[in-house]
C-alpha cells in the first residue's frame, strides 16, 4: 500500500494529526419517515414494533419505532456527510459500546455531535492514527437516543512522527 500524501489527496481536509482531543463537532440533523423505519426493519430488523404502528401501541415502545441498527445507520449517514467525506479516515476497528436510550419514531429529528475523546498514533502502522470517538444522537426533545463510543482509523500526514 502507498501513503497517501496531501499532494495526491486534493479532498482530504482533515488528517489524524488534525484532530483535537475534547474537540465537538455537530454533524447536522435528520428525520425517519414511517416508510423509511418500515423499509429498513422489513430488510434488516422484522420485528413486528418496528413493522406496524399497531405491533408498536402493543409493545413497550408505545408506536411504531425505528431498529436501534436503523439509529445507527442514521448516525453513520451523518458522520459520512458532515464529516469522514473530507478526512483521510481508513475505515474502524470497532466500538468500546453502544447503547440505543430511548426510542425512536417517525418524524422525530435526530441531531447528531461527536466529541474526540482520545487519540493515538498506531504502534504496526506508522502512517496510521486511531481516535476515540464518542457520538451522541439526541431528539428534538434534547433527550438522547443513541450513545455510541468507538474508534476510527485515520491516515497520518507525517507518518511515524510521535506527537498526538
Amino acid at each position: 500500500m502507498t501513503a497517501t500524501t496531501p499532494e495526491h489527496s486534493p479532498n482530504i481536509k482533515i488528517w489524524w494529526e488534525d484532530l483535537v482531543v475534547g474537540q465537538t463537532r455537530d454533524l447536522g440533523s435528520l428525520s425517519p419517515t414511517r416508510e423509511e423505519i418500515i423499509a429498513f426493519a422489513t430488510q434488516f430488523d422484522p420485528q413486528p414494533f418496528h413493522l406496524s404502528e399497531e405491533a408498536g401501541r402493543a409493545s413497550v415502545f408505545g408506536g411504531l419505532s425505528a431498529s436501534g441498527w436503523h439509529t445507527c445507520a442514521l448516525a453513520m449517514r451523518l458522520m459520512v456527510t458532515n464529516f469522514l467525506h473530507e478526512t483521510s479516515s481508513l475505515g474502524s476497528p470497532g466500538l468500546e459500546s453502544l447503547k440505543w436510550t430511548r426510542p425512536v419514531y417517525p418524524g422525530d429529528v435526530l441531531r447528531l455531535t461527536s466529541t474526540i475523546v482520545e487519540k493515538r498514533p498506531m504502534s504496526r502502522r506508522p502512517d496510521v492514527g486511531l481516535a476515540r470517538t464518542l457520538w451522541e444522537m439526541y431528539n428534538q426533545h434534547g433527550e438522547k437516543v443513541l450513545h455510541m463510543d468507538g474508534y476510527g482509523m485515520f491516515r497520518r500526514r507525517e507518518p511515524g512522527v510521535d506527537r498526538p
